[in-house]
């Protein structure tokens, strides 16, 4: 929705520090979204450019506005949209995707190798990381001779995010952490100089919209691994560990969990055991 010329130079309500306290606590509330003191102006920003685009007068009307049934559930998602970070690259932090390649190669050569494989990209943005995963599977597959059956699963809370990952097309910048034998075997080069991935390894991959704080509400389970790396940094600490108790009950026996190197340093669990590689934080299950 446009706004007229009148709506657009309207000023807004303040936005006080009770109405920052507010919305700190809706945003923490619903997404387990952090939005320290500092970053006050920029959620404001964000705030205020929406509250023009809907023609609304205050912050507050916003909020009620979100509570609104299906419209404020439409509502919610456009502001997740704006408000997180989805800015990504195929093998971001190579480390931790070489523990995932290594992971694999050793799920190749084991007694039930022939079994189908299942990975799982948790705060998959806009695809990049789920489709490595499905690479590093494929290559991992045909190495050790053995049929292609794996699954990936990609989930984020943006719809928007979600529509790009689906579509699996990216610009060359994004497929930097890439060798030109893989590039070739994986993507197809189009016209305008995007990158499409190929039907073969794109129609392996699911992308579900999921909340991590309903992660009891999920199917997923018997993960062989799970990549979760850039998210928990938006949660509190006592969160952040609430959120890996629950992917550790959806990794199978022997499953790989790989986080983000910082994002949880002094973590333990009773049914993990820690990779030993200090480049990546990373975690096989007991048993």
């Amino acid at each position: 929705m446009q706004p007229s010329s009148p709506w657009a130079m309207t000023p807004l309500a303040e936005f006080d520090p009770g109405e920052f306290a507010a919305w700190q606590e809706l945003l923490e509330t619903r997404s387990g979204l952090v939005v320290e003191a500092q970053r006050r102006t920029y959620l404001q920003t964000m705030l205020g450019a929406r509250l023009r685009e809907l023609g609304l007068h205050s912050y507050a009307e916003y909020r009620r506005q979100l509570g609104e049934g299906p419209r404020g559930a439409f509502e919610w998602a456009c502001l997740m949209d704006r408000l997180t970070v989805q800015e990504t690259r195929f093998f971001r932090h190579p480390p931790s995707f070489a523990c995932v390649a290594a992971h694999l190669r050793a799920l190749g050569s084991a007694a039930d190798a022939g079994r189908a494989w299942q990975l799982w990209s948790v705060g998959c943005a806009s695809g990049e990381e789920a489709y490595a995963l499905a690479l590093l599977a494929a290559e991992a597959q045909q190495a050790a001779g053995l049929p292609t059956r794996f699954g990936v699963t990609g989930s984020d809370l943006s719809r928007t995010a979600l529509e790009r990952a689906r579509c699996g097309r990216y610009r060359p910048e994004r497929l930097g952490g890439l060798s030109a034998v893989l590039r070739q075997r994986h993507f197809a080069a189009l016209t305008d100089g995007d990158w499409q991935v190929r039907d073969a390894l794109r129609q392996r991959c699911c992308f579900v919209q999921l909340n991590v704080l309903d992660l009891e509400q999920a199917p997923q389970g018997g993960m062989d691994v799970i990549f979760c790396q850039n998210l928990l940094i938006y949660f509190r600490r006592w969160r952040r560990r609430e959120v890996l108790a629950r992917l550790v009950e959806r990794l199978r026996p022997g499953g790989l969990l790989v986080i983000g190197v910082g994002e949880m340093g002094d973590w333990h669990h009773p049914q993990l055991q820690a990779v030993a590689d200090n480049q990546v934080l990373a975690f096989t299950r007991k048993g």
